[in-house]
C-alpha cells in the first residue's frame, strides 16, 4: 500500500488509530506539502503538522506544539503540558478524529534522541486517550528513507 492509498484507509477508519511511520515519496517540495490537510478535513478529521525541520531540543519542539496546537503557554511548558494539550483539544474539535502529522522529526532524533523518544511515548499516550472516542488520534511520522525504531509503518 502507497502513502495515498493508506492515507486513504485511515481518514475511512479502515485502519487502527496509532503512531505510525508514514513514508512519503521524495519529491521536490515535499515537506509542507499540506493536501494531506484538505483531504483530512474533507473527511471531518482535524490535521496538525508539526514541521520540526527547526525543533531540534525540547524546547524548540515544545514552542512549535505551543504555535501548531494554538496552547501559547506550552512554549514555556513540560512534557506534561504538552500530554494535558494532546488529551484535551477541546478548543478545536473534530468531527472524525485528529490527525498529527510530524514531518523532519530526524532533526530532533539527530541532536536529541532522548526528547524524540519522550515525544513518541507523548504521542503514543495521547493516542491511547482518543482510542476508544468518536474521534480518535493518529500520528504520522513522515520520512524518506530514515525509520523509527519501534514505530509499525503505516506505508
Amino acid at each position: 500500500m502507497d502513502a495515498n492509498q493508506a492515507l486513504n484507509q485511515l481518514l475511512a477508519g479502515r485502519l487502527k488509530p496509532g503512531v505510525y511511520q508514514w513514508r512519503t515519496s521524495p519529491t521536490p517540495g515535499a515537506v509542507g506539502d499540506k493536501r494531506w490537510t484538505d483531504r483530512a478535513e474533507e473527511a471531518g478529521w482535524r490535521g496538525f503538522h508539526l514541521d520540526g525541520r527547526r525543533a531540534r531540543d525540547k524546547g524548540a519542539f515544545l514552542r512549535l506544539c505551543a504555535d501548531v496546537f494554538e496552547v501559547p503557554s506550552l512554549a514555556d511548558g513540560d512534557w506534561d503540558d504538552l500530554v494535558a494539550c494532546l488529551e484535551d483539544l477541546s478548543w478545536t474539535p473534530a468531527k472524525n478524529g485528529y490527525l498529527v502529522l510530524y514531518e523532519s522529526w530526524a532533526e530532533l532524533a539527530d541532536a536529541d534522541q532522548k526528547s524524540l523518544r519522550i515525544v513518541l511515548d507523548v504521542f503514543g499516550d495521547a493516542v491511547k486517550a482518543w482510542r476508544d472516542t468518536p474521534t480518535p488520534m493518529t500520528v504520522l511520522m513522515s520520512s524518506v528513507g530514515v525509520e523509527v525504531a519501534g514505530v509499525p509503518r503505516l506505508a
